[in-house]
């Protein structure tokens, strides 16, 4: 017989000290994640000297990762509802780490992707959970706030962290180290998990065994996913990228025609009724496709305009992760808890609008305090729209959907960032191209594709920002309240 998510025996993370330490486990586990997405990237030289990759081959060191990750976290997320939450962060932590390992003493280019897929798997499975176990912790408002901006500090300091952190490590020892520092990390999270966590069994798989729903949305994700990561290369009307990307669309509609008729659907399609809900992801998508133009955008440009090397491109990014760090965790759940999560995510959407029109007059020979500082410290709008995206998309979730919302929530995360992929980089590119073709300077006509690209992030978050103030609704503490009271009593088992 199934069992109410919500239905579990008292455990450590019962106390409030113990919940607080349950944090510090969940945003480690995230940490590591974050992590690896970034210090891989600044390694990806050095990784294609030593294992002889070819050029494209050497996309796939990313791409394998992002497939993996973002195809899987809508199936991981509703599979920690059925069997336990806490039973698929541990296995998806354990994944992780041990792929780590395998990519750390990786010796030839095949062994490394699929080591680097193995890691997109275990992320997803770990990560599509974390915030269904967070909001079960926290149920009280203020305290909810307070453990949502750490987990966002955690976010900001990781990709920040990440960056410089590669470039010291392959410096000072080498690529392989970028993965070997996940297993102290990985290990410490998978004890402390097994200790801390609450027990919940899940509400069993007779109450969402969708095998036909499972394989189509996650190959539909999957094929989405590897469509616009590989837009750069063939081109958006390309026959390639068409196919593709018409056969990823045909397979997630037949997902939501099956989950409309299915007797125990994977996804229940009653998530998308809240408001709130179905608002939070597609303004999480249009923001973060926006802020793609701040994370690579910015690095590109000093590296290969003002030509920063990797490390200080690193070190001059990090005002940025200090602003939205420093905002998420000490500033944003005071303003939840006053203001309410929708006027603080219209606040932080101004200033991310504010940062990408400062970008769009950047020049070729730029002074660092005068044309970059202003911008990154404006970008701590980032560690106000953050956790007030995460605690509306979770308002409304009820116990036995929670990693069902966690893991929709982190996957348009991840669609959020490929469009911004696919759409910043590729325009920008061919503006580049466009004006070297005229004879136009190469960091004139780099910069002018950058600037192009901000243009663009600029239109994005307007578009968030007229979605956010039409959709979404005002969630005062008392709302938050009530919504939580409701959210925690287990719903029927079919949709």
């Amino acid at each position: 017989m199934p069992h109410p998510a919500s239905a579990r025996p008292a455990t450590r993370a019962d106390t409030p000290s113990s919940r607080w330490l349950a944090l510090v486990v969940l945003s480690a586990a995230m940490l590591m994640t974050i992590l690896d997405g970034s210090i891989v990237t600044v390694a990806l030289p050095a990784i294609q000297q030593d294992l002889a990759f070819s050029s494209s081959g050497l996309s796939w060191t990313v791409n394998a990762y992002l497939i993996a990750f973002g195809g899987l976290l809508l199936l991981a997320g509703r599979l920690g509802d059925l069997i336990g939450r806490k039973i698929m962060f541990l296995a998806g932590s354990v994944v992780f780490t041990a792929a780590s390992l395998l990519a750390g003493i990786a010796n030839s280019p095949g062994l490394l992707i699929g080591a680097r897929f193995l890691q997109g798997i275990g992320s997803a499975m770990a990560s599509a959970v974390v915030l269904g176990i967070l909001v079960t912790l926290f149920t009280e408002p203020r305290e909810r706030a307070k453990a949502i901006g750490v987990f966002s500090f955690t976010g900001a300091a990781g990709a920040s962290i990440g960056q410089v952190l590669g470039g010291v490590l392959t410096d000072a020892l080498s690529w392989h180290w970028i993965f070997f520092i996940n297993l102290p990390i990985g290990a410490a999270t998978v004890a402390l998990a097994i200790w801390i966590l609450p027990n919940e069994r899940g509400i069993g798989l007779g109450a969402g065994a969708d095998i036909l729903g499972a394989v189509l949305v996650t190959s539909g994700l999957m094929l989405g996913i590897y469509a616009v990561v590989k837009i750069e290369q063939y081109g958006w009307f390309a026959a390639h990228t068409l196919v593709v990307g018409a056969l990823s669309l045909t397979l997630l509609a037949a997902f939501v025609v099956r989950q409309a008729t299915a007797r125990t659907p994977l996804m229940p399609l009653r998530i998308f009724r809240s408001r709130n809900v179905s608002g939070a992801n597609l303004v999480q998508i249009l923001t973060l496709s926006a802020m793609f133009a701040f994370q690579i955008i910015v690095a590109l440009y000093m590296q290969k305009v003002l030509g920063y090397s990797a490390l200080d491109t690193g070190l001059a990014m990090l005002p940025a992760a200090m602003a939205i760090g420093g905002v998420s965790l000490f500033v944003s759940a005071r303003l939840n808890s006053r203001f309410g999560p929708r006027a603080v995510l219209l606040a932080g959407l101004l200033l991310l609008f504010g940062a990408m029109r400062w970008l769009t007059r950047i020049p070729v020979n730029a002074n660092y305090v005068s044309d970059l500082l202003p911008a990154m410290l404006l970008i701590a709008g980032g560690g106000l729209v953050l956790p007030a995206l995460t605690t509306l998309a979770m308002s409304s979730a009820r116990a036995d959907d929670a990693g069902l919302a966690s893991g929709l929530f982190n996957t348009t995360q991840q669609i959020g960032m490929a469009i911004g992929l696919a759409v910043l980089s590729t325009l920008a590119v061919a503006r580049t191209e466009g004006l070297r073709a005229i004879g136009t300077n190469e960091a004139v006509a780099l910069t002018a594709g950058y600037r192009l690209a901000f243009e663009i992030a600029s239109g994005l978050l307007v578009a968030a920002f007229v979605v956010a103030l039409m959709l979404l609704r005002r969630l005062t503490p008392q709302a938050v309240v009530n919504e939580t009271a409701i959210s925690d009593r287990p719903g029927p088992q079919t949709a």
